[in-house]
């Protein structure tokens, strides 16, 4: 199967989550962040105190599964990129999360790892942008400790809250 999968939420939301491209998931249900790790992802928001059925619209840099599930070619993030930036434009949100380096270097046009930008807020004609690590990254650490991928996840995301509600 190869569905288009083109994005799911509040259309009016204040918060937009940027993702890399659908899994097999994703493409078997033609909806965004349904997965393993887009669920992993909307637990990390919910528990960070927002409200994803109300404040949050998902989508994908890529809006269909690249085949084998390999990381999109820069080809096919040039053909999806301004469908992506269209996508951003009429939502309009206040926020994009971009979840993962290929969000980030496409909406940033950067080439730095993540690592040295996660958590940090750019802003392109009027929208905070903030990146984070993947989730399916994020998976692989423990949910205990502070100073891990997945706690700094967990502070960004509660930045992200705060900005949010703070706007």
């Amino acid at each position: 199967m190869n569905r288009l999968v083109v994005g799911s939420g509040n259309i009016f939301g204040n918060l937009v989550v940027v993702g890399e491209a659908p899994g097999a998931q994703e493409d078997l249900e033609g909806i965004p962040f349904v997965g393993k790790s887009g669920r992993f992802l909307k637990n990390l928001l919910e528990v960070s105190g927002i409200n994803i059925y109300e404040e949050v619209y998902f989508c994908n840099v890529i809006k269909c599964r690249p085949p084998g599930n390999r990381k999109p070619s820069l080809k096919e993030i040039s053909i999806h990129k301004p469908w992506l930036i269209q996508q951003i434009k009429l939502v309009n949100p206040k926020i994009v999360i971009l979840a993962g380096s290929t969000a980030m270097k496409t909406i940033l046009e950067v080439n730095k790892p993540i690592s040295q930008l996660r958590g940090k807020w750019f802003s392109l004609k009027g929208i905070n942008y903030i990146p984070i690590f993947h989730p399916s990254y994020l998976m692989r650490f423990s949910q205990n400790q502070i100073n891990n991928p997945y706690g700094l996840t967990v502070k960004d995301l509660q930045n992200v809250r705060n900005k949010l509600y703070d706007l």
